[in-house]
């Protein structure tokens, strides 16, 4: 495409816009395909575009939503002003990657383990072997098992990194609902992973079982090395928290380290990339303290959203194949109401029929429970991809399912806002918090804000700073005895603030 400009880049700039012109960087002369920073330019002002206009809706339309159109558009299939050549392919697969640890970092697997994620797993399998049935239906079973364990797998997911941001602003974070879609959205993540991981391998069922089985064992043994270096290695802890905050951003460069080690370990067991990537979220949450939680979330999220994932979704988008999807549009309705029969209605009927311990009460509460879980994008991407590239789907058929995924996202949270709407969240008015709340929930706020300034690893102090503070503690009236009756009061106000200036003094940072 810069060729065609050549001529003005020769006028204007002499020598240097000739470099320029020909693809050639100043550096070495090497020669490149200009088409890729084109590519780039369109996808990064997409990226920017697409939040302001989902903003401009009130949030109604998310962004993921725009992005797919936006790369539909500029994609080969319509405007051709981008392509997936060069190393965009690598920076999807990365975007891929970042997405699934940001979702894996979010699921507290504590909670599978209760009433209601074994309920929620149950309904899981119940949903995939609808989509199994009736995708071998609909072909008359006419094609091999493993087509019918793709479109299950697309048919059964539940898009959790998309759907979080759309719970806090429709309202429905930290109520039963919001938490019921949690429990339901990392099983719709996890278990979609490991069948695509276990069901779509080109080995046999047994020995990608034990291949699986050994990629678990090596990464219980990546997990545990941080842990033992931090308590064997002197001074690690002190050195990562205090470049957390650096130009270092050790604690940032841990997480995509462990993402790097376990899509490289998936790549040599033969696995698919999202497993390692979930799997070093999972990871990076058992080393992240509890209150540093969101603190984490929010820096994995400036780096994942900033561009990586971004550029993911609109690549997705360039590779949908227009035509099929115009040609066929009963089938992308059949795919958004099959959907919606294979995730939505039997998380319903779980709801109405068994005591799944989700505290929904109400006939509004278990439906927008529904329409979230069954709102899947992500996990459509994936399984179609490993398909396609597997020739067990049809690029048309691929296309189908990715663009009734983005409906799915669209419409299924837009009709759960409105049933909530219409019928109230169903809760009780909350009682204001005692004043002992107030005083735990600012404590811990502080305790929060301070894990935040030395990032997720606990600060040991010096043993110099330690003894200089007990020197300090024989003095009367001196900042270190202030300091000391601050830890015997635990908890008033007055001494949290001669704490604070005590940590001050001493230079540490206590977690």
């Amino acid at each position: 495409m810069f060729s065609t400009f050549s001529p003005l880049f020769l006028t204007d700039l002499g020598a240097s816009g000739a470099l320029l012109a020909s693809g050639t960087t100043l550096s070495d002369g090497s020669s490149h395909d200009s088409g890729q920073f084109v590519s780039i330019f369109w996808i990064t002002l997409v990226a920017l575009l697409s939040p302001i206009l989902s903003r401009l809706t009130g949030k109604k339309i998310p962004d993921v939503v725009f992005l797919l159109i936006f790369g539909l558009l500029i994609g080969p299939n319509m405007l051709n002003l981008a392509s997936s050549e060069g190393g965009i392919p690598l920076l999807k697969e990365l975007g891929l990657g970042m997405l699934f640890l940001i979702a894996g970092f979010e699921i507290n697997v504590s909670s599978l383990r209760s009433r209601q994620g074994y309920s929620a797993i149950a309904t899981w399998v119940v949903c995939f072997a609808l989509g199994m049935a009736g995708a071998a239906v609909i072909t008359s079973f006419s094609r091999e098992l493993n087509t019918y364990v793709a479109v299950g797998v697309a048919l059964s997911s539940t898009a959790l990194g998309t759907l979080l941001p759309m719970l806090k602003s429709h309202g429905a974070a930290g109520t039963p609902v919001g938490n019921a879609v949690l429990v339901h959205g990392a099983v719709g993540e996890l278990l979609p992973i490991f069948a695509i991981s276990l069901l779509l391998s080109s080995r046999s069922p047994g020995m990608a079982f034990v291949v699986l089985l050994a990629f678990m064992v090596v990464a219980v043994i990546v997990a545990l090395i941080p842990h033992r270096l931090f308590a064997h290695v002197p001074g690690l802890r002190q050195i990562m928290a205090a470049e957390a905050n650096t130009t270092g951003q050790t604690v940032l460069r841990l997480a995509m380290f462990l993402l790097a080690t376990l899509i490289m370990c998936t790549a040599l067991f033969d696995l698919d990339a999202v497993l390692g990537a979930f799997a070093a979220g999972l990871i990076l949450r058992t080393l992240t303290p509890p209150a540093a939680l969101h603190m984490m979330t929010r820096r994995l999220e400036v780096v994942g959203f900033t561009f990586m994932i971004p550029l993911f979704f609109v690549v997705s988008g360039m590779g949908i194949d227009v035509s099929a999807v115009v040609a066929k549009p009963l089938g992308l309705l059949a795919v958004v109401v099959g959907i919606l029969l294979c995730r939505g209605v039997p998380v319903l009927l779980a709801e109405h029929f068994f005591d799944t311990r989700s505290g929904l009460t109400t006939r509004a509460q278990k439906a927008q429970l529904a329409l979230y879980s069954a709102a899947g994008l992500p996990i459509i991407v994936a399984v179609t991809e490993v398909a396609t590239s597997s020739d067990l789907l049809e690029e048309s058929t691929a296309s189908l399912l990715v663009a009734g995924g983005a409906l799915t996202v669209l419409l299924f949270p837009l009709w759960a806002l409105g049933i909530r709407q219409a019928f109230g969240s169903g809760q009780p008015a909350q009682q204001e918090p005692s004043r002992k709340e107030q005083m735990n929930a600012l404590k811990a706020q502080r305790n929060a804000q301070t894990k935040l300034a030395t990032g997720m690893i606990p600060v040991v102090r010096w043993k110099s700073q330690a003894d200089t503070a007990d020197s300090s503690d024989a003095q009367p009236g001196s900042q270190g005895a202030a300091g000391a009756s601050v830890e015997a009061s635990a908890g008033s106000r007055a001494g949290a603030k001669k704490r604070k200036g005590s940590a001050e003094n001493t230079g540490s940072a206590e977690i």
